[in-house]
């Protein structure tokens, strides 16, 4: 399956790694070229520049083919954004967007995102050990 991934920090490019051994086409898009450093050496899939909140960025990057789309940066309201446009815009059928805020995450979700919030399943694994 081809997939696009935005944000290419820790967990974008180990997501990366990961669908990529699972046998998907796998394409990164950041806007800091340095970041692409954090793929292993071995990836085969590409890594695009470019700001995925803008459509010609993500034609570039053949979002019209992908049936999966990420937003893995650092800032909710990129991801947010970036993931509307994905499901909005070019009709992907698999979005998942990473919120850091766990009360805007709820938000969202009640929108219609499929939402991933780090914040929340950290606070909730501390709290089950302790």
């Amino acid at each position: 399956m081809k997939m696009l991934i935005m944000g290419c920090g820790r967990v974008g490019a180990h997501l990366a790694s990961l669908l990529e051994a699972d046998g998907h086409e796998i394409t990164v898009l950041d806007i800091d070229a340095s970041s692409f450093a954090r793929l292993p050496h071995t990836f085969r899939g590409n890594a695009l520049l470019g700001d995925g909140t803008d459509e010609d960025s993500l034609k570039r990057a053949g979002i019209e083919e992908m049936k999966a789309f990420v937003a893995l940066t650092a800032a909710d309201n990129t991801n947010i954004m970036a993931a509307q446009i994905a499901r909005k815009v070019f009709n992907v059928s698999k979005v998942v967007c990473r919120i850091y805020d766990p009360t805007r995450e709820g938000l969202y979700r009640e929108l219609g995102l499929e939402t991933i919030c780090p914040t929340a399943l950290v606070a909730e694994a501390v709290r089950t050990r302790l």
